[in-house]
């Protein structure tokens, strides 16, 4: 029948045939949790162009594990998660004003360059966060927690349970 849209997501609704894309957030209590949220992501099939994690900066690789240290070496957080050639060849370490330094790693990494000046909340509804929980991820930042944000047109579910398996807290799919 024609104009029938059931069982259809929006996009394919519209017309483009590409399929619906999620956001989904993770909000964890140490850089480990992250980083193990990470591996699962991969391991479930999911790319490291899907995959962002944030945190407040300060992190530096040694002999695999992380301690605290200058900013300045943000790009070796990567290393911790993604190897030479996963997510560290977008890892960064950026200056938020307002805010302080913070590691970005993946897609939001760029997003969060462009809209630096915009401050952390700003940058995160800019890559498609609701404000309320992009003001609420900013603060649990500022008080040295770690998102693993994933944008996906895969399974959704899988990803959000690939999060909660390694710890996550205030798991959304938006």
């Amino acid at each position: 029948m024609a104009g029938d849209t059931a069982g259809r997501s929006a996009p394919e609704k519209a017309g483009n045939g590409m399929a619906d894309t999620k956001t989904v957030v993770g909000v964890f209590g140490s850089e480990a949790q992250a980083e193990r949220a990470v591996e699962q992501l991969r391991r479930s099939g999911f790319s490291d162009n899907e995959i962002s994690v944030v945190g407040k900066g300060g992190r530096e690789h040694k002999g695999g594990q992380m301690m605290g240290g200058d900013v300045s070496n943000g790009a070796t957080w990567g290393a911790g998660i993604g190897g030479a050639a996963g997510l560290l060849a977008t890892a960064g370490a950026l200056a938020i004003p307002g805010f302080g330094p913070i590691v970005a790693l993946g897609p939001l990494a760029g997003t969060l360059t462009a809209a630096a000046g915009g401050g952390l909340a700003g940058a995160l509804v800019d890559f498609g966060i609701p404000e309320d929980q992009s003001r609420q991820y900013e603060k649990d930042i500022k008080a040295g927690k770690f998102l693993a944000v994933l944008k996906t047109s895969q399974d959704a579910q899988k990803a959000q349970h690939c999060l909660q398996n390694e710890g996550a807290t205030d798991v959304r799919i938006d």
